[in-house]
C-alpha cells in the first residue's frame, strides 16, 4: 500500500475545486467585463482584475480563464477559506477580499467572531471561531456571522464613500453587490 494516495484526499481536492468554481460563477457576475472608469483607483479593469494591482497583465485582452487563474493564486489560495462550514460566508469573505482587500476581509470576520489576533490570516483559530460562532441577539433580531459580516461590509463602503466623495458613484453597486453575493 506504500505510495497509494487515499481516496479521501482526492475527494477533498475535488470538493475544494468545486467550491472555488462555484464562487467564481458569482464573482464573475459581480465583476462584469471590461471597464476603465475615471474614478476607479484600480484603473483599467476586466472581470475585477485591475491594472493597478496586476500591471503586467494585458487587461483589455484578459480572458476569463486567466482571470480565474489569478483569482485562484492571488486570492483563493492566500485567503485559505477552506474549512469554514458556511459556503455563503466563504463567498462573502472571498468577494470582499477581492473588492476591498484580502487582509481587510479576514480582519473583519476575525473581529466579528472574536478571533485573536486580528491579523488578517485565516488559520485554524479563526476557522474554529467562525464555525463555533453563536448568533447574537441585538436590537430586535438575531444575527449570524454572515449577517454581521454583511453589515460590516456596508459600513466599510459607506465610510469609504464619505471619506472619498469621488467614490460615491460606486456606492449603490457595492451595496447591491453585498446582497446578491450568495449561492441560489
Amino acid at each position: 500500500m506504500k505510495g497509494i494516495i487515499p481516496f479521501s484526499f482526492f475527494n477533498f481536492k475535488i470538493k475544494r475545486m468545486r467550491l472555488f468554481d462555484k464562487c467564481m460563477v458569482v464573482i464573475f457576475k459581480n465583476e462584469g467585463g471590461y471597464v476603465w472608469h475615471p474614478n476607479d483607483p484600480g484603473g483599467e479593469t476586466k472581470y475585477g482584475i485591475a491594472k493597478k494591482f496586476f500591471p503586467n497583465e494585458d487587461i483589455k485582452n484578459l480572458t476569463k480563464g486567466k482571470a480565474k487563474e489569478l483569482y485562484r493564486y492571488h486570492f483563493w489560495n492566500t485567503m485559505n477559506l477552506e474549512g469554514i462550514n458556511d459556503e455563503n460566508l466563504i463567498l462573502q469573505i472571498f468577494d470582499f477580499g477581492i473588492n476591498a482587500g484580502r487582509g481587510r476581509s479576514i480582519k473583519l470576520i476575525q473581529g466579528i467572531v472574536g478571533a485573536k489576533p486580528i491579523d488578517g490570516i485565516c488559520g485554524p483559530i479563526t476557522k474554529d471561531k467562525i464555525n463555533s460562532f453563536v448568533p447574537i441577539k441585538k436590537d430586535s433580531g438575531t444575527y449570524s456571522a454572515i449577517d454581521l459580516f454583511k453589515e460590516g461590509r456596508k459600513n466599510y463602503y459607506i465610510d469609504l464613500a464619505n471619506r472619498k466623495p469621488v467614490m460615491n458613484v460606486f456606492l449603490p453597486g457595492w451595496l447591491n453587490r453585498i446582497e446578491k453575493t450568495k449561492f441560489k
